[in-house]
């Protein structure tokens, strides 16, 4: 499944809730990736939270220990600008 339809089964847990118990319900659900899949208590052990306040603080942790593989190109964005004083990425053309 998408990684926002397994985030979404999320909001169905009761909080706060640990690591272990959110493994435990949601574990084995595999989240599709473009090159591949992992599993969601894989990417919920490398959150490092012990315990989540609720729905909203899981999804936010999920989203920032997601395999790089599942959010695109490394180090592209067509939004930010380079900051100032830092020699940013390489153009590619396509």
């Amino acid at each position: 499944m998408t990684l926002r339809t397994a985030t979404d089964l999320l909001e169905d847990a009761t909080y706060p809730a640990t690591t272990d118990d959110l493994c435990a319900a949601y574990g084995e659900v595999r989240i599709e990736h473009p090159t591949g899949e992992e599993r969601l208590g894989d990417v919920l052990e490398r959150t490092g939270d012990d315990e989540f306040a609720d729905a909203t603080a899981a999804v936010h942790a999920v989203y920032g220990a997601v395999g790089q593989d599942a959010v695109g190109r490394v180090g592209y964005s067509d939004r930010d600008p380079t900051p100032m004083g830092v020699d940013g990425p390489e153009p590619v053309s396509f």
